[in-house]
């Protein structure tokens, strides 16, 4: 007897996006091309006017069809008009809303505009476009020593020896080094005057953007953050990286999941799982799994969550790790029982969280990576109704948090502060409470909170 097929991220409800990813969305769900979908719709309706750049602008939102496209979009791709139409009505509200706010000069840019910038980045990438529509990658700032034009390899080492970093250090303390890397990186793969970069430097560029934009996640900065990975996405394009790309969207989402914006992480997620789980490797689809899980579970979605869990895991069955780009060196056995066990304490499922997150937080060695798994264990165990045991190991977090400097696993345990109240009285409740105190002076404070002029003004993607 055959196996049921695997569900689909998109199958499950969820907020609809706006009309551009939405219908990328259902044409590759398909497994149809751009064009395929122009010959469809000519073939139905009887009009041979649509192109395939017709679709591209569509999906690009250049141009959103009328109502008479818009019915014979339904009928081809068998889905509700209904659903089109309401999507087209949210992409031209959003047109409104956001050309005006554009950042200029003299007017910063806000998250929210730099998050929809993303967004549409990242739509111009699904739609399949050429790179020039996204923009070229942009680099940092001239540092210290620009005149010294390190080679492409040892830029590289350089990349790698910073991950290796990441996996110890917060982002605050790592912020200053990756900066002067972006710095290194652009010396190192600009291109001679009328020349074109090379996909190399371009995947380059875009691994790099990508750690930084990491490092300012963890660092309190999420402006910054996007900032990289908006940076990060426009040079994974150029370099034809669909799996580096889809990664960059992931660790998008994952910043913005974690600090309140479920909805928009959602749509970052699926876009990129639908834009490269032909070319990832099954851990990296795993990965992308987890992010959508993670997101709709943040939204409230239990059932798209379940439905990109069980994903997840026959995704993960069928990893090798020989097969992985260097990217995704960290995502072992540990990470994925700890992006699992994330999820079900989101979607309120403490019991199921217990054993995948002490199997976690079991690891040893990183002390930012034991921070999170900590802080997450001792949220897991509260809701499961072990106060006392929560309380010990939000401890142990606390400590390891000191010794990572990230800023994250901070605001988990402070999220985990707001929600003992009703355990005051416990032994284990004042003792905590008396380790925050003394360990106040030494808790790690968010880069954005940094005076201008510092590292993090220079350091603006």
């Amino acid at each position: 007897m055959m196996s049921a097929s695997p569900p689909h991220p998109f199958d499950a409800a969820g907020p609809r996006p706006p009309f551009g990813p939405y219908l990328a969305q259902l044409r590759l769900r398909r497994g149809w091309s751009q064009l395929r979908l122009a010959e469809q719709l000519c073939a139905a309706s009887g009009s041979p006017t649509v192109t395939r750049h017709e679709v591209s602008r569509w999906e690009r939102e250049d141009r959103l069809p009328a109502d008479f496209w818009l019915g014979w979009l339904a009928a081809v791709l068998d889905t509700p008009v209904d659903g089109l139409a309401a999507a087209a009505e949210r992409s031209r509200l959003r047109h409104r809303l956001v050309a005006p706010g554009r950042a200029g000069p003299g007017r910063p840019e806000s998250r929210d505009r730099v998050g929809l910038d993303l967004l549409g980045l990242a739509h111009t990438w699904l739609a399949g476009d050429p790179p020039a529509l996204i923009g070229p990658p942009r680099s940092a700032p001239p540092a210290a020593g620009w005149c010294e034009r390190p080679t492409v390899t040892e830029v590289t080492a350089r990349l790698v020896a910073a991950r290796r970093l990441d996996d110890v250090l917060g982002g605050a303390d790592l912020a200053a080094a990756v900066h002067r890397l972006v710095a290194a990186t652009a010396r190192a793969t600009t291109p001679p005057t009328g020349a074109t970069l090379t996909r190399r430097a371009a995947r380059l560029r875009a691994e790099v953007a990508q750690l930084r934009g990491w490092t300012l996640a963890d660092a309190g900065d999420p402006l910054g953050a996007l900032s990289a990975y908006r940076a990060a996405l426009g040079a994974a394009a150029a370099a034809g990286d669909r799996p580096l790309a889809g990664h960059v969207l992931g660790s998008a989402s994952h910043l913005l999941a974690g600090s309140g914006d479920p909805a928009p992480a959602l749509l970052l997620a699926r876009t990129a799982y639908a834009g490269s789980r032909r070319a990832l490797s099954a851990s990296g689809r795993a990965l992308l799994l987890h992010r959508i899980a993670f997101a709709a579970a943040a939204a409230g979605l239990r059932g798209a969550a379940e439905a990109a869990l069980v994903a997840a895991q026959r995704a993960t069955e069928r990893r090798a790790a020989e097969h992985d780009p260097p990217w995704l060196y960290w995502l072992d056995e540990g990470e994925l029982d700890a992006l699992a066990g994330r999820c079900l304490v989101a979607l309120g499922r403490p019991a199921r969280a217990l054993p995948l997150l002490s199997r976690a937080a079991a690891r040893s060695g990183q002390p930012r990576t034991a921070a999170l798994d900590k802080a997450w264990l001792a949220r897991a165990r509260l809701d499961a109704g072990e106060a006392e045991g929560a309380l010990l190991v939000a401890g142990a977090a606390v400590l390891d948090t000191i010794r990572s400097g990230s800023t994250r696993a901070l605001d988990l345990l402070t999220a985990f502060g707001d929600r003992i109240a009703p355990h005051a009285r416990l032994p284990a409740a004042r003792d905590y409470a008396d380790l925050l105190v003394a360990a106040r002076p030494y808790l790690p404070r968010p880069l954005c909170d940094e005076p201008v002029g510092g590292h993090r003004a220079a350091g603006d993607d």
